[in-house]
């Protein structure tokens, strides 16, 4: 029934044809002879019609030997010497293949509408002193528009007055929202969250940055082809041989040895059906299918077997950092207190006064407290700075250094090269001591990046939006050599690019990613992986993998099994050729009949079939990568329980 479910409406109406033929085929050996025959020939039509009508649209396009023209001439030849039965099943036993094969790669196509979010619907246009919502499309350079908390920015621009925080995470992946003032540039498809902002246009709507973003995507779907079928490379050649083969089998022996026409005719029809590559079309998705399979049993999702085979090349993987490799929110760090204060004083002060405020970074220390959070007064958010709370006639002051010197607190200690966000905490001008806030490395991130050195892949890369100081330390804890920062995702699509043009013929690129932000180079790589879990929709929509646990130790995984996939399919191939020839050769001598030939057939490809079901018994490795859970999850406080 799940199986059923998955089908789409031309799949289900294809497996109805199937059922239909199938029927009709047991029925003809229960209804009068006279009859048989007009029953076999309507089975017939019906089940090769589309094979058929490929093969002759093919001929009038020039592409003469493929395998819908050997199915053809092989299924006639059947018929021609009255083997009914044989015939039409070797056409649907070829029509259920192509089913499977269907079913292993639609959820290949990819669906953008996701990324769609990030484009704004409209902007408010201030003209003559009045505004006026417009379609972003008709902003002009130099035109003003209001911004208000909550609504997106229509278009690239220059702040001309006010000051906010934007969150920037459909841009930049990152967390920490961004603080703008007069005279920076600002992005469309950033959010304005906390107060309304006053914004000259720089840039046309058609050249504002969302609009090039969804452009890269749309443009990098484009480039992204199904990988040829190698069946439909091996016909070019496979075919005009066979046939030619057949002609000579039929022709050189009446014509050159006296021999009977009858017979020859007869065996060349016979090579001609054994000949049919049923074994091997088969074969191929089963084996791709198992792939898949295996790999959803370890928690992920392959949209398709061509991805399978591209995994199967990996030269190089590249990373996104934050929601990746990091955890993506963040946590209390490091609380380094001030001479006599204790660090559970410090976090309760700072999460009394932060306790209203929406900003990540107060939240995350809100949530390191341990205790209950009493009710402040005159909480005053200082943009920019911090906040400044009331406490049952105290002054609480949290911020960072630029607010502990407009107070002209004294004794407070710069913590210098920090990776994190650090947080200043003072009671009545009294400095009390600093929390740090960081966003935290995932628990399997570093052996994920050592599985990718063990099977041979030295070429990794991190790509990260966040400032410089943050991605050398991530990518030094990790032990990856290359790490480029403070990028835009236009930025991250050109060093995939670089990256891709430096690997050329010798293997492909994959990019692991999570973000909104990340849509366009997951579509740009060879292999685009998302974080499922707690992805973005888009990301998960555009990638060609998709990582269900979060995990990226399921990278090396999915290496692995696309490995071994790619293994087991050439060793089908080989296997069913190598069975092919050998009855081609005694069909040919006429020693092997019609249905030796059909069992053969259908015993290669059950062998293949068993020989693909070895992929879904990699149970030890599946454990493997299961022992590490969803790190997004895992509860991390620093303690602060001390006296």
């Amino acid at each position: 029934m799940s199986l059923i479910k998955r089908m789409s409406p031309d799949e289900k109406k294809e497996s109805g044809v199937i059922a239909l033929c199938l029927m009709l085929l047991i029925l003809a050996h229960f209804i009068p002879k006279n009859i048989t025959i007009v029953l076999y020939i309507v089975t017939y039509i019906i089940s090769a019609y589309p094979i058929l009508k490929e093969a002759i649209e093919n001929i009038f396009h020039g592409k003469w030997f493929d395998e819908n023209f050997l199915m053809s001439v092989a299924t006639v030849g059947a018929l021609a010497i009255g083997q009914f039965s044989e015939a039409i099943a070797v056409m649907l036993f070829y029509r259920v293949g192509e089913i499977f094969e269907d079913l292993a790669i639609e959820n290949s196509k990819k669906s953008i509408t996701n990324l769609l979010d990030i484009r704004p619907e409209y902007a408010n246009l201030e003209l003559n002193g009045k505004l006026q919502q417009v379609k972003p499309e008709l902003l002009n350079k130099g035109d003003i528009i209001i911004v208000n908390p909550g609504e997106k920015i229509a278009v690239d621009g220059v702040v001309e007055s006010g000051e906010a925080y934007l969150n920037t995470a459909a841009l930049t992946g990152e967390t920490n929202p961004l603080l703008v003032t007069k005279d920076s540039q600002v992005l469309s498809g950033m959010i304005v969250e906390n107060s309304a902002l006053r914004i000259r246009v720089s840039k046309e709507y058609k050249d504002s940055t969302v609009v090039k973003i969804l452009e890269l995507v749309q443009n990098a779907s484009e480039k992204k082809t199904k990988t040829e079928n190698f069946i439909t490379k091996f016909s070019q050649i496979y075919t005009p041989v066979i046939v030619i083969s057949a002609i000579m089998l039929a022709s050189i022996p009446p014509l050159f040895l006296g021999q009977e026409f009858q017979v020859w005719l007869y065996r060349a029809l016979i090579f001609l059906v054994i000949s049919c590559p049923c074994a091997l079309v088969i074969s191929i998705p089963l084996s791709y299918f198992g792939g898949i399979g295996a790999s959803s049993r370890a928690g992920i999702l392959v949209k398709g077997s061509n991805y399978l085979e591209a995994l199967s090349q990996a030269k190089a993987v590249i990373f996104d950092k934050t929601g990746t490799l990091t955890r993506g929110e963040f946590f209390v760090t490091q609380i380094i207190p001030a001479n006599g204060v204790s660090k559970k004083e410090i976090v309760k002060l700072a999460a009394i006064a932060e306790s209203s405020s929406p900003h990540p970074i107060a939240r995350s220390i809100v949530k390191n407290y341990p205790g209950n959070i009493a009710r402040v007064s005159n909480v005053e958010e200082l943009v920019g700075l911090g906040v400044r709370a009331e406490y049952q006639g105290d002054t609480i002051s949290v911020g960072n250094m630029k607010l502990m010197n407009k107070l002209n607190i004294d004794g407070v200690s710069t913590i210098e090269d920090t990776t994190g966000t650090v947080v200043y905490v003072a009671l009545n001008n009294e400095y009390f001591g600093a929390i740090e806030v960081s966003d935290m490395i995932k628990t399997d991130a570093k052996v994920a990046i050592q599985g990718l050195k063990n099977v041979g892949i030295d070429n990794v890369t991190m790509l990260t939006g966040d400032k410089k100081i943050v991605g050398k330390n991530v990518a030094e804890k990790l032990n990856i050599p290359n790490v480029k920062t403070e990028l835009l995702p236009q930025d991250k699509v050109t060093e995939v690019e670089r990256i891709k043009s430096e690997i050329g013929d010798k293997g492909k690129v994959i990019f692991v990613g999570d973000g909104l932000n990340d849509t366009p180079v997951l579509a740009s790589a060879d292999v685009g992986v998302a974080m499922g879990a707690l992805g973005s929709d888009a990301a998960v929509e555009v990638a060609d993998v998709v990582l269900m646990k979060d995990n990226p130790t399921a990278v090396t995984r999915v290496i692995k099994i696309a490995r071994k996939t790619k293994m087991i399919v050439w060793e089908n191939i080989i296997f069913a050729l190598m069975v092919k020839v050998i009855f081609l050769l005694v069909g040919a001598l006429g020693i092997a009949t019609m249905w030796e030939a059909v069992f053969a057939d259908v015993g290669v490809t059950f062998i293949a079939i068993l020989n693909a079901l070895r992929l879904l018994k990699m149970k030890e490795e599946n454990k493997k990568i299961n022992k590490y859970p969803h790190s997004k999850t895992e509860k991390y406080k620093v303690e602060v329980n001390e006296a």
